[in-house]
């Protein structure tokens, strides 16, 4: 069998900005917080490419049935993989699927399965699409997409009121902002030429360590700490100094290093199959400095990026900094973002 166009292609990307932007030619959409695919459809051969151009069908299988129904009989179609959860879009739950073990992917499809959310056509049927405009794929899409079945078709409006009101609600389910595209855009893959409007929520945390530069004069990283229970425990961390900061850190830590800070609770860990023991030795510091940092995902009970440092919080006493502050928006369920 052939597809309408063969894979790989790499999905349109999306650059970070600041706001959302307005004007009568942006469209929004919400930003899922899941795996970017593509689908490749010609009858009941279904080939699902991630994001970096590789197969995907193994670790998704029941998503194969559910997209035969609900997909035309020829089409290549943008979106994203997500698991729902009962607080909302699960992100962990998805990293679980990537597994060697066919029963233990079996087992999880069936016990949480995955959903497809589709935001993009390249071509149905006959008819390559990449060159039409945004506005005439989406009404496209719209006819593509079987909406009793259990694929999502994302929400679409030129409203940036409605954008707002999604950025602000949808956080709760896990969704990661907003996503703005020109209603003329043609579909140009691998290039950033949509906006990404992302949350940013911020934590006060406690310095429990550091990692050394590269260059072996100053400091790399500082390790972030919350309390839970008496117990500090490693969080994630953020590196965004420059040089002559760095090495002002180094001098600054000297009289705290070496002092008991995460042995209790979860710590930064050891050397790992992407990085060797040079590159996650870190240094145990006194936990007596607070800074405020801004992050966007967690990742479980850390960050799942580097957070991005704001200032420091000598106003702050250490044991306040606690998980507390860390509790998700009330959660809004798919169900509802589905109904709009």
């Amino acid at each position: 069998m052939t597809y309408p166009l063969e894979p790989p292609i790499e999905p349109m990307l999306a650059k970070l900005r600041d706001g959302i932007p307005e004007g009568i030619e942006w469209r929004y959409e919400p930003k899922w917080d899941g795996f970017r695919a593509l689908v490749f459809k010609d009858g009941n051969d279904i080939f699902i490419q991630s994001r970096k151009l590789r197969p995907l069908n193994r670790y998704f299988p029941e998503l194969e049935p559910q997209l035969i129904k609900s997909l035309p009989k020829r089409c290549v179609i943008d979106g994203e993989i997500v698991i729902a959860g009962p607080k909302g879009l699960d992100f962990e739950a998805l990293l679980l699927r990537i597994h060697p073990a066919k029963s233990r992917v079996d087992m999880l499809a069936a016990e949480i399965p995955a959903h497809f959310v589709a935001f993009d056509v390249l071509a149905e049927g006959k008819d390559i699409l990449m060159q039409a405009r945004l506005d005439d794929r989406r009404k496209r899409l719209e006819k593509c997409v079987d909406q009793e079945s259990k694929t999502l078709l994302t929400p679409h409006t030129s409203d940036v009121a409605e954008a707002r009101r999604w950025f602000d609600q949808f956080e709760g389910a896990g969704l990661d902002g907003v996503v703005a595209k020109l209603f003329d855009q043609h579909y140009l893959p691998g290039e950033r030429v949509m906006a990404k409007i992302k949350h940013l929520r911020t934590a006060d945390c406690i310095v429990g360590g550091f990692r050394m530069a590269k260059t072996g004069d100053g400091v790399g990283s500082l390790l972030l700490g919350l309390y839970r229970d008496e117990t500090l425990h490693y969080v994630g961390h953020t590196s965004s100094f420059k040089a002559a900061e760095r090495r002002d850190l180094l001098k600054q830590f000297e009289p705290m290093r070496d002092k008991e800070s995460f042995g209790m609770g979860r710590t930064p860990g050891g050397p790992s199959r992407w990085a060797n023991e040079a590159q996650t030795a870190w240094v145990s510091m006194e936990p007596t400095l607070v800074c405020e940092v801004n992050f966007d995902h967690l990742q479980g009970e850390r960050f799942r990026h580097a957070a991005r440092f704001l200032r420091w919080r000598p106003d702050k006493a250490p044991k306040d900094c606690t998980f507390e502050q860390l509790e998700p928006p009330k959660p809004f369920s798919l169900e509802k973002i589905r109904a709009l």
